[in-house]
């Protein structure tokens, strides 16, 4: 059993949040393990010397904002800007394309930005608030299925006063709206170059992030330069970062041990890491390790005739041994999950153990039992071959092991391309899949809400009334996040019961680097997307 980790609270502001201490921890740097033996060194204007080519497992689905709720948001980040972002340290979103950010009025309806002066995008075009209210219009307009409207929800309206002032009209008091306007699914892009009523299609990309997208080859690589016209908090520590693309942590990892990548970061598999921790000096590589709040997990479909029984999901939840899962496939890189909402977060909970304690076949049998089940439930199970790293297929086969060997199940694995999976499953193609999830904010209602309405990031409707209509409203009335605690934790009691979503494990995070590379300790965000600009090439020993 993961136990409970204490939390406690310390102020912090966007004007008028409480924020959390742990959070702060939880992004912080746990350990810094160097496996290369180096003596001191300076570092200079290392962005002169050469690019930093970064590799990743986790390619972009879109170059569009308004299409993107997912990993493209690592691209995003680095490319465009957003109103409120995440300086280095801050736990909580600060100034970034804004000036200034707050509530207007007590009853968290009304927010307002003044942008900072003088902003033009990459291409020398302006950068107001009419282009600020445009960017938001076309995420509401466009609609697309399973993209970022989900997450404005609360939003009514935006007005834009003046060159510089953007007023957010909300529909309902939202205590977490500025941790979404610095997500990267809120990135400004220019009115004329991003229709109005479509997405874009060209290929290209017109932001005023800290660097501008000079070439993209889809799958492959992203080539990034420092932005000229850019003004922001960014301290760019180098002038050009290469993405490199991968299918696999093997082929990634042997590419940075060949020096043809300097920094690993999304995707490394256990394997690798293992290897990395223990690895002697020759590799001339450094491993750098943090708490996580990465979360992989199931849904069942409602639509599957067998899905749908509440009791196929509750004896698949009997069954499910998370343990053995960390320790065997993941070599203890993970941490087995019991709660939607992760360790480190407030208001976290052990749920699942809670109620079904230990794996249990006889239990689970059981379960089946009582609604009339008495042969082996026929199961397809769906993964992605490309998006969450090279451990997912033997995590998949652990689970359809575990499940056949309890008796009861019989299990078809089946996979895809992340693209066509994605798709697959917003079409409600299959009826039990796996699905990662890395938060778009350090809030636990960022592990709740995205899954539960009629729409929601999964395409499988979960109206969850309760959650929806009475603890989500509730909570985001409250700027004092300790407040709202209780109501996250019957929120996870919910999903408990229904089984609708079945947490597994929670992920450590690692970055891998070349000896040669500082940064990698203060390159990642609170939502633990990387911010290019920190890595560093050391020029002198």
């Amino acid at each position: 059993m993961v136990a409970r980790p204490p939390w406690f609270g310390r102020s912090r502001s966007v004007r008028v949040f409480v924020r959390f201490r742990c959070v702060r921890q939880m992004t912080a740097i746990a350990s810094i393990s160097v496996l290369a033996g180096c003596g001191p060194w300076s570092d200079g204007a290392s962005g002169d010397d050469k690019t930093i080519t970064v590799g990743t497992t986790s390619a972009p689905s879109t170059l569009d904002p308004a299409a993107s709720w997912d990993g493209s948001w690592e691209l995003f980040r680095n490319v465009f800007q957003t109103l409120l972002s995440y300086p280095r340290g801050a736990s909580a979103p600060e100034p970034d394309a804004a000036e200034l950010c707050k509530f207007s009025d007590d009853s968290n309806r009304t927010y307002a930005c003044t942008l900072r002066e003088g902003l033009t995008f990459s291409n020398g075009d302006k950068l107001d608030a009419k282009a600020v209210k445009h960017s938001f219009d076309r995420i509401m307009e466009i609609d697309v299925p399973g993209g970022p409207k989900g997450l404005l929800g609360s939003l009514a309206g935006v007005e834009a006063r003046g060159d510089r002032e953007v007023v957010f009209n909300l529909n309902k008091p939202d205590a977490t709206f500025p941790f979404v306007l610095a997500t990267p699914a809120m990135s400004i892009v220019d009115p004329d170059d991003y229709p109005a009523d479509a997405l874009r299609k060209d290929g290209k990309v017109t932001g005023s992030g800290p660097y501008s997208l000079k070439s993209y080859d889809e799958g492959k690589r992203a080539e990034l330069v420092k932005n000229g016209n850019y003004k922001g908090y960014a301290d760019r520590k180098n002038n050009a970062v290469t993405i490199r693309y991968f299918q696999d942590s093997t082929t990634m990892v042997d590419a940075l041990k060949s020096k043809k990548i300097d920094v690993t970061f999304r995707g490394l598999s256990s394997e690798d890491i293992v290897d990395l921790q223990s690895n002697d000096s020759k590799d001339g590589l450094q491993l750098v390790e943090g708490a996580g709040t990465e979360i992989s997990y199931l849904v069942f479909n409602p639509k599957d005739p067998w899905a749908n029984k509440l009791s196929v999901r509750r004896a698949i939840a009997q069954v499910i041994d998370r343990s053995a899962i960390a320790h065997k496939v993941y070599k203890d890189t993970v941490d087995p999950l019991y709660s939607m909402v992760p360790s480190g977060l407030a208001g976290h909970t052990t749920g699942f153990f809670d109620s079904y304690g230990n794996p249990s076949a006889s239990k689970a049998r059981d379960i089946l039992a009582e609604d009339g089940i008495t042969e082996r439930v026929p199961l397809e199970l769906w993964f992605t071959t490309d998006r969450y790293g090279s451990a997912t297929a033997p995590e998949f086969a652990e689970i359809k092991r575990q499940l056949e060997a309890s008796g009861l199940f019989t299990v078809t694995l089946k996979s895809r391309p992340w693209k066509t999976y994605e798709a697959g499953y917003r079409k409600g193609e299959y009826p039990v899949f796996g699905r990662g999830w890395f938060p778009d904010f350090p809030d636990p209602e960022n592990f709740i809400a995205p899954f539960v309405g009629e729409q929601n990031a999964l395409g499988t409707p979960y109206p969850a009334r309760e959650i929806t209509a009475e603890l989500l409203p509730q909570s985001r009335q409250e700027s004092d996040r300790a407040a709202v605690i209780g109501d996250f934790q019957r929120a996870q009691k919910i999903l408990v019961d229904d089984a609708r979503l079945l947490p597994l494990w929670q992920g450590k995070q690692y970055v891998a680097a070349s000896d040669d590379i500082s940064g990698g300790e203060r390159a990642l965000d609170p939502s633990t997307i990387m911010m290019m600009w920190e890595l560093d090439r050391k020029t002198s020993w």
